[in-house]
């Protein structure tokens, strides 16, 4: 199990990294401009034929030195490679943690009977996306920095409730047996979203609501297709690890 699991996750995990480098990380770094007052929305980009002169900023600020958005001395903020390595750590560590879940999951499932091998880990990598980030998703779009939201210990109260939920439900649609088994798992599947997820009255954010669509679009893509590398490598070391036990 632990190899399974750690083979997989380290994979994943740098997989996860190459596609934030290429797909994520552009618009991340864009919204701390944003989050920072480096740029600011609708910043030369009127539309043509609307000429808002001075009104663009406020009087006085033409003189504005940008050097003040410092918050500190370079020296304490992480170099880029200081950076983009924490970012491929933080990915490994947190894919070989969704790993061991998922290896977990095949160790009941064979003591249930049930046969592990590529094609089927494939399948609980997408149940684990699905459970894990599509779900929570669907109440808890990916935030970029600068996003007002709701209070942290209800959100995080409401995302695990879903995971639980999507994760039970989505068992007992593979393995349950008979209509009352569907009809739990569709209750599970749909209570998280039905009880709704804790939002803010009113919407706020500094970076443009383009940016954050671009961005919550791409770590949904990025998680659906690391999701399925993940199951599939993990199914695939398991089957071949147990054929030589």
């Amino acid at each position: 199990m632990l190899a399974s699991a750690v083979f997989a996750g380290v994979a994943a995990g740098l997989l996860a990294t190459l596609l934030h480098f290429v797909f994520v990380q552009k618009s991340l770094l864009l919204a701390e401009e944003y989050e920072s007052g480096a740029v600011s929305h609708f910043q030369g980009a009127a539309p043509a034929g609307h000429d808002h002169g001075a009104a663009a900023e406020p009087a006085g600020t033409e003189a504005h030195d940008h050097a003040a958005h410092d918050h500190g001395d370079a020296e304490a903020e992480p170099s880029d490679l200081q950076r983009n390595a924490l970012t491929g750590l933080f990915s490994i560590l947190v894919y070989t943690g969704y790993a061991m879940v998922l290896v977990a999951g095949f160790g009941l499932a064979i003591a249930y009977g049930r046969r592990i091998g590529a094609r089927e880990g494939l399948l609980w990598g997408l149940a684990g996306y699905a459970a894990f980030q599509l779900a929570p998703a669907l109440g808890l779009a990916p935030e970029l920095p600068g996003t007002a939201a709701a209070d942290l210990a209800a959100r995080q109260v409401w995302w695990w409730g879903t995971v639980l939920a999507t994760g039970a439900g989505l068992a007992l649609l593979a393995y349950g047996r008979g209509p009352i088994y569907v009809v739990l798992a569709l209750v599970l599947l749909a209570a998280p979203h039905l009880i709704g997820a804790p939002h803010l009255d009113g919407f706020a954010g500094v970076a443009p609501p383009e940016l954050a669509a671009t961005f919550a679009a791409r770590v949904l893509g990025v998680g659906l297709a690391v999701w399925a590398v993940l199951g599939w490598t993990a199914g695939a070391i398991w089957s071949k690890e147990t054929a030589q036990a």
